[in-house]
């Protein structure tokens, strides 16, 4: 796959998108969703949560690139969104198992779509920040006990 084909990171975004905004829960119809979309911080806790690992700025930002692109998503003030262009290539991929998902969705950007090279630039700060909000929800609330009961 040559430099400006599909990559592994970019199934991977695409999926945490989908994910992250719901887009894949229910056949509905996309504006019965939040019209606003979903946060970078959001994006990257379900990047995290399908690979184990946090998504670099510049596998971000090169993705979303492609992604935008190719119609397949979209971003405005800091809200990602799936377009009905992502939505059909969602709804119509193979099914997979979890574990294999980003790995179907790469196969059918391959096979489907070619990839796009959009203007937008994800500054070092805003990643940071999305990586730091995801870190501190990710943090347990400490157990607290009951206040003003005694032991029996």
């Amino acid at each position: 796959m040559g430099e400006s084909g599909w990559r592994w990171t970019d199934a991977w975004i695409f999926v945490s998108l989908v994910i992250a905004s719901g887009a894949g829960r229910h056949r509905r119809a996309a504006d019965t969703r939040r019209p606003e979309g979903v946060r970078l911080a959001d994006v990257i806790s379900t990047a995290d949560h399908l690979n184990q690992a946090i998504p670099e700025r510049h596998d971000v930002e090169a993705a979303v690139r492609r992604l935008a692109g190719a119609g397949l998503v979209s971003v405005t003030d800091g809200w990602f969104r799936i377009t009905s262009d992502g939505e059909r290539l969602w709804r119509t991929r193979p099914r997979a198992g979890v574990g294999t998902t980003v790995d179907t969705v790469q196969g059918v950007l391959v096979r489907r779509h070619s990839p796009g090279s959009a203007e937008w630039r994800l500054a070092e700060e805003e990643h940071a920040a999305a990586v730091q909000e995801y870190l501190v929800r990710s943090i347990p609330a400490p157990r607290r006990s009951p206040e003003g009961q005694t032991g029996r």
